[in-house]
């Protein structure tokens, strides 16, 4: 692997435990900031290099969101660079263990996800020198706070890297704002921090968030949600002309009895997915509610003699699942429920122009101008004007962007 030279906020990252250096008192690191401004590179070729200067025979973890996500994110390009750097290094990767040599010491490194509350009994009864938590602002804090009880042997120290989140999240107001406290030696990084980044790459990834998300990803702020969910999409170049065909067809489905429900038909057409038309009761407005025959009859008017791969459907709408299931013509899974993660990616896919609203989806174009984020300083959107958004959000996070641990199987007729 090739390196740029370090830039002086990585190289400070890289040096700063060493007992030559004031730094080396603190009991932990924290840096955070924006998106790929190199924080997490040469955190964790420090936090190996510290361990294995520091300890022989220690147990180590290093933690991210999933178990997949610190494979790829931290431990496969980890490796690499301890094997060129001269380090002895065996994989137990199906363990989610890996182990290091150097000079005639050898040291054990765990692999956790912190997917969620759960997790903590995952690393619960270990006894560590140090733990690394890659995008710890995504973890749940008993997951955290768990991994940090393990932690007591002599001279162990704590590694934090992540992206900000809102003013009021736990790890902002526990730690980032508790610095001095907790004895922490913080860094906050921006890109610039990363001399591997070209400008147009900076200016790429300067496009692709807005609002809150630009001040957080690109700026590296922990600031409030507040305002538009999408303020971007008040611009009527947002909105495209859909073809005339597409290649392959998909419905997202946001179901509701009293609140409105919204069916969305999207396709595709060269690497491009429109939103070509939509289906939209809502039964205050209109004076009655609708059966889930009612609504299923909506759904086949709206596919028309289309060959739709599969229908997408809030997950919390069993019964509307188990009507689509029991007619038997198309195949019917249940989307994927991360609201904020879902907000992000979908932000991301509409700047991308990965995904075109068709002018004519009046009431998607309608709540767009509509959604907001709820007042409070919490990442929470309004429970309002929320049903459109709710169905693309649907399909980017389980069509569009099925790449993580789960996967979409279909039962064949029998």
């Amino acid at each position: 692997m090739s390196f740029k030279p370090f830039s002086k906020k990585q190289l400070d990252v890289l040096s700063w435990w060493s007992p030559l250096r004031e730094s080396a008192q603190f009991d932990g690191i924290i840096c955070d900031g924006a998106v790929r401004s190199g924080k997490t590179l040469c955190m964790s070729v420090s936090f190996v290099s510290w361990a294995m200067t520091t300890f022989d025979g220690g147990s180590f973890a290093i933690c991210g969101k999933t178990i997949r996500s610190v494979k790829r994110n931290v431990a496969q390009p980890l490796l690499s660079i301890l094997r060129d750097l001269g380090f002895g290094v065996e994989e137990k990767l199906s363990s989610n263990i890996f182990m290091v040599t150097s000079m005639g010491r050898t040291n054990r490194f765990y692999l956790f996800g912190g997917r969620d509350e759960s997790s903590a009994a995952l690393i619960q009864g270990m006894t560590l020198c140090g733990v690394l938590f890659d995008e710890a602002a995504l973890m749940p804090r008993s997951f955290v706070e768990q991994a940090l009880a393990r932690c007591s042997v002599e001279n162990s120290k704590l590694w934090f890297n992540c992206n900000p989140e809102y003013p009021q999240h736990w790890f902002c107001r526990e730690w980032i704002k508790k610095v001095k406290e907790k004895n922490m030696y913080y860094l906050h990084f921006t890109m610039d921090d990363n001399p591997s980044l070209s400008e147009k790459i900076r200016n790429r990834y300067k496009s692709l968030y807005s609002g809150s998300f630009y001040d957080r990803f690109i700026l590296g702020k922990w600031t409030a949600s507040e305002g538009l969910v999408y303020p971007f999409m008040s611009d009527d170049a947002m909105w495209g002309d859909v073809p005339d065909e597409c290649e392959e067809y998909v419905v997202s489905c946001d179901y509701g009895t009293i609140n409105p429900s919204s069916f969305g038909l999207w396709g595709l057409w060269e690497g491009v997915w429109y939103r070509i038309d939509e289906y939209y009761y809502n039964s205050r407005k209109e004076g009655c509610s609708r059966t889930d025959e009612e609504h299923y009859n909506g759904l086949c008017e709206l596919i028309g003699d289309r060959n739709v791969r599969c229908i997408v459907v809030d997950p919390s709408a069993a019964s509307f699942i188990e009507v689509i299931r029991r007619h038997g013509t198309y195949h019917v899974i249940r989307a994927k429920n991360n609201v904020l993660d879902g907000i992000r990616q979908t932000g991301t896919a509409l700047k991308q122009k990965q995904i075109i609203i068709g002018k004519e989806c009046k009431d998607c174009i309608r709540e767009f101008g509509l959604y907001r984020w709820e007042s409070g300083g919490k990442d929470v959107p309004c429970k309002e004007n929320d049903h459109s958004m709710d169905d693309v959000r649907y399909f980017v996070t389980t069509i569009l962007n099925n790449t993580d641990d789960t996967f979409i199987a279909f039962a064949a007729d029998r």
